[in-house]
Formats: C-alpha cells, structure tokens, sequence
C-alpha cells in the first residue's frame, strides 16, 4: 500500500509532514490513513459511478422523456438493504482492524522495549515547553532540564510524561507520533523512537492562549556516541570566561553584529538553516571563534542587574531562577529562541531580549507573571516599563547568552 501512494503522495513532505514520516508510531498511524484513504476511495467510486450511470440513463432529454414511466424502485428491496448495510460494516471493520492495533501500540512503549526506554518529562507553558531528564540527576540541582529542544538517542523507545502547568497543550512531532493532549492536573503520555538521525518539527497542537501558533519546539535524535557527549555538557555548569585582566573595555557593538529591527512580521529562519538543521545544530554545540571576554562579563553583570536571574535558572554562574522560565544554562547551543519560533543569532536574540511582545504577543517576559518583575508592571492603573534593556546594553547579553554554550 506505501508503495502505491508513494509516487504521488511523496509530494506531501515538509517539516511536519505525517506521510514522510521517521519513525514506528508515526508509521502505524501513517498506515492507517493510507488504509482509511483506501476504503473511503473505493466507496466514493462505487457511489459516483452508479450516481453518474443513473444520472445518465435516466436523465430527461426530451419532453416526451418526462412522460416516461419511473423506472422499478429498489426501496423496500432485502437484498440490496442488508447488502448495503453488510458491505458499511465490513468497510468500517476494514478501517476498524488497523485503527484499533495502531492505538494500542501507540499508547505506550512495547514491552520487548520498556527495559531500555528513556523517560522524559514534557510540561507545556505559555508558551514554550520545558524538558527533564529524570534519569540524568545533577548534584545538588535534581534531573537535566532544558527547554524547546528535545535531545534523544537514535533507535531507543523514548517515553514522554505530558504535563501542562496552566491551561491545555498538546504535544506533537508530526514525523514520529501524534498528538497527545498536555491537561493541567492529570497525567498523560506518548513514546515515539526516531529511526535515524535528524532535526524534527515539533508544535502545540492546541489552542492556549494568545500565543499558540507561536508556541514551537525541535527534536533532535542523534547517534548514541553524540548523545552521550551531549548529556555530559549539559550536565555541566555554564561557561564563564575571564575578561583580559588589562580591564580594556568591549565595543559595544562587536564586528559582523548590526541591528536593524526586521518587524513584527519577520521571518525568524535562513534558507542556510533549513537546507540542513541537524549541521546548524551540530555546530552551534560549539563555541564562536571570535568571542568578546569582556563583552560577555559586561553581558553577565547586566543579566544580573536587570533582574533576569530572578527568572531564569544559569547553573554555574550564581543565577538561580524560577520554575516557570526557561532553564538557560546552555542557551546558547540551542539552534532555536522564544520557543522554536526564530533562529539562535545575534540579531533575533537582540530582538527577542529588547521587543519580546513584538515577537510574541502576551508573553510572561513581557507582562510579568504573579506579581515577580517582568518586562511590564502595573502603575497608576497603566502598564509602564520595568526591566528596559536598550539597543546599546543588549549586545553584551546577547554575548553574554550566546556563550552559554
């Protein structure tokens, strides 16, 4: 059947595409479109071809045609009603079968594969998702957290506990399973395996919120080695480098950075981005050739000053956040910011840092959240600025991030 369909179906692929799938669970439930398609194409022949013969046949062409007798009626006939209700039934047992096998093994890991299944906690904020590796513990901190990227072993079962910490999510990564609902106060989960490695699409698939069709995430399955010196830098504290003890002070603008606000409507991608995202992503592990000691220690003493700590967690560097903000420890290895919606480079995270409600309206970084400093904050009954990071501070955090490697 995959082979029948994939000649012209093979159009059908993209970034979250369900036909050109990477995986078993998003292969059972491709199969079982490709069956529905099968069935209900086979029915709709059947019924135009006897609407278009009795169009046809009987139609009047004349007047004298319209004194023609009706033709015998089959209403009231037994054995063309039971037949039509038998051939209904056997249809939906035909799409049934496949449908029912493909939710029970959709619905948790195998059990040939649960000894060697790697769990993951997904919780689902406005709007940006937060990971935990309950397996990875780090001393003193608890389990491996990171945000918008999901990272997971090439040709291992990966079991994800759903959880919304506000209002109804859903998680979804089109090329290796469906969607599964993220439900405030009640456990839910999916597993998905990727057969080979690669950079995968992944998005909220329900509506929560001002910003839903912004609330993004990525997967990358990497080769068991590569994974393994992933989860070793993660693990590990953020970077801090030392300013030449000269004490010389940074530019305020580095070399190669000029920022031009592109506009709320601004593609947040590159065309050399999406031509091979698992390379970008490779390569953004590593540190930049050309960073500016002193740009990043002047961009670390604004990151405190400005009150960033007070949400974000950067382990390593004395900043110790909230649970509700993404963990920015290693934010700067990450190929994507403000939740898998524009490319980690100078410009859009200058952009993403000085005009957040631009990028994404009603975000928590913006308004504030629960009383504790946010962008915004509530004076004489108007919102007025609280935390202002100007165009000539913000280089030195965007430095200061694009470290955290």
């Amino acid at each position: 059947m995959p082979l029948f369909f994939g000649g012209w179906l093979n159009w059908l692929t993209g970034p979250q595409s369900t036909i050109d799938v990477a995986g078993p669970v998003a292969e059972s439930q491709r199969h079982v479109f490709y069956v529905t398609v099968w069935v209900t194409g086979i029915i709709f022949v059947l019924v135009a071809s006897v609407l278009t013969y009795a169009t046809l046949k009987y139609k009047a062409r004349n007047d004298s045609d319209e004194q023609t007798p009706t033709p015998p009626q089959g209403h009231g006939n037994p054995f063309i009603e039971l037949g039509l209700i038998a051939a209904s039934v056997l249809a939906l047992v035909f799409i049934a079968i496949p449908t029912l096998r493909a939710i029970w093994y959709a619905y948790d890991v195998p059990a040939a594969e649960k000894t060697n299944a790697l769990e993951v906690n997904a919780t689902g904020y406005q709007w940006w998702f937060k990971f935990e590796y309950p397996s990875e513990q780090i001393d003193g901190v608890g389990p491996l957290t990171t945000a918008n990227e999901l990272v997971i072993p090439v040709g291992r079962a990966i079991r994800i506990n759903l959880r919304a910490n506000d209002v109804m999510h859903s998680f979804w990564v089109p090329k290796l399973a469906g969607k599964v609902d993220m439900i405030p106060n009640r456990g839910n989960h999916l597993w998905l395996k990727a057969d080979a490695p690669g950079y995968f699409w992944g998005q909220c698939a329900e509506y929560c919120g001002e910003s839903h069709a912004v609330m993004r995430f990525r997967l990358i399955a990497l080769a068991q080695k590569d994974y393994a010196e992933w989860i070793i830098a993660q693990k590990a504290p953020a970077r801090a480098l030392t300013p030449p003890s000269d004490g010389a002070l940074a530019k305020t603008q580095p070399a190669g950075y000029a920022f031009k606000n592109p506009g709320r409507n601004a593609p947040g991608y590159s065309s050399a981005f999406d031509t091979d995202p698992l390379a970008a992503w490779l390569k953004q592990q590593k540190p930049a050739a050309n960073e500016n000691p002193v740009l990043i220690a002047q961009g670390h003493d604004l990151f405190t000053a400005k009150s960033c700590v007070t949400c974000h967690v950067v382990r390593g560097n004395n900043m110790g956040g909230a649970p509700f903000a993404p963990d920015l420890t290693h934010i700067g290895s990450r190929t994507t910011i403000a939740a898998g919606l524009l490319e980690n480079n100078s410009v859009n995270l200058h952009r993403w840092i000085t005009r957040p409600n631009e990028v994404k309206p009603g975000n928590k970084m913006y308004l504030g959240i629960n009383g504790m400093p946010g962008y915004m904050m509530m004076q004489d009954d108007k919102l007025v600025p609280h935390i202002v990071v100007s165009d000539e501070e913000a280089p030195a955090i965007v430095a200061y991030l694009q470290s955290l490697k």
